[in-house]
């Protein structure tokens, strides 16, 4: 979703966009306005997650495609073997190539029972991406992380916010009356993959805590993954809303209240800054995307990496303080105001235009 929002706001500049991307009979193509051009290329799969598929290799057809309609550039953003062997392809033919770090793959080997492979995911991860002339990162504490990892000509990339779609001003009564929240009954959300790695043992031992102590709280959870199926069946106090279009989940965003970000395995967080920008009070660990934009106690609250019971604690002063809740939902969306897509994709292009040849 990032870097579809990207390619359409390149396109929006004027650039000619074509987005190579596996094969899924279920994901309906980009809206034609979008501004960029797919091609679906053949995919499998990724095991243990089938909602997500791994690109095969397509050097050979990349080549031929880039050989009769020559791009400018080209930008890997996923490092299976679709990314490296559009990496090999590029190289081959003298275009200049980057790459987007975007996924702690490394870290996740540790959430799907791969811990074993941690050092050689790095490996492939590192080689990949050593291999393009510049590496973008969503942000500087992370690029210091890769760099330490041997990982080289490293650049941020930040996130931005689309500021029309997460206005809390799409706040909805009705949709509130569904959740069977009342007008000053604080409700928690969560939106995203429904995974391993996204701490939800975390998550919930924080809601019912929050619960206990404001038993009018309610918990609605956005999204769909592998552990769904589960958390349907081990929490059915909570509501499960299904999978949203982006559109339409800025509604679900504006109408809650509060939403804690329990995750320490992002390399930025967009969620976070979705709910700021809807007007929630939000709590999380302090890194990536909340050391960037939250100010503990002015908009938000941030806890120690580490400190599980702390994360726990700020979630239910959220849930308890109405008068706190209230103060940080204001202040929410102006810190991240400046932090539009436009801004962000105008500092990427000046970025990408830098490593082109003279014409």
């Amino acid at each position: 979703m990032t870097f579809g929002l990207i390619a359409g706001e390149l396109s929006r500049r004027g650039h000619q966009v074509t987005v190579c991307r596996p094969r899924r009979d279920d994901l309906p193509a980009s809206p034609a306005n979008s501004g960029f051009t797919e091609i679906a290329l053949p995919g499998l799969p990724l095991p243990g997650y089938p909602l997500l598929r791994l690109g095969l290799p397509a050097g050979r057809q990349l080549r031929r495609r880039w050989r009769a309609d020559r791009p400018d550039l080209v930008h890997v953003v996923t490092e299976g073997p679709l990314g490296a062997s559009a990496v090999t392809a590029a190289r081959a033919l003298g275009i200049p190539v980057t790459s987007s770090f975007h996924t702690n793959f490394h870290a996740y080997t540790r959430n799907y029972g791969c811990g074993p492979f941690h050092g050689l995911v790095l490996a492939w991860l590192r080689h990949v991406h050593n291999r393009t002339q510049r590496t973008f990162a969503p942000t500087a504490e992370l690029c210091a992380e890769l760099a330490a990892l041997g990982f080289r000509d490293l650049a941020v990339l930040s996130r931005g916010v689309d500021l029309r779609h997460f206005d809390p001003g799409r706040r909805s009564a009705e949709l509130r009356a569904q959740w069977g929240a009342g007008p000053d009954d604080p409700v928690v959300i969560h939106v995203g993959r429904m995974a391993p790695e996204k701490n939800y043992p975390l998550l919930f031992r924080a809601y019912a805590a929050m619960r206990a102590a404001n038993p009018r709280l309610r918990f609605v959870l956005a999204g769909d993954g592998p552990l769904k199926a589960r958390l349907v069946r081990e929490h059915p106090d909570c509501l499960f809303a299904g999978f949203f279009s982006r559109a339409e989940i800025g509604r679900y965003y504006a109408s809650a209240d509060l939403y804690v970000h329990a995750s320490l395995t992002e390399t930025f967080g967009n969620v976070l800054t979705e709910a700021m920008a809807s007007g929630l009070a939000v709590a999380g660990f302090d890194y990536a995307a909340a050391r960037q934009f939250v100010r503990h106690d002015e908009n938000g609250l941030t806890v120690p990496c580490g400190q599980p019971d702390a994360l726990v604690a700020a979630a239910v002063r959220l849930a308890t303080e109405a008068p706190l809740r209230a103060r940080l939902r204001t202040a929410a969306r102006r810190a991240v105001e400046p932090q539009s897509w436009e801004n962000v994709v105008g500092r990427f292009e000046a970025d990408l235009l830098a490593l082109l040849p003279p014409a």
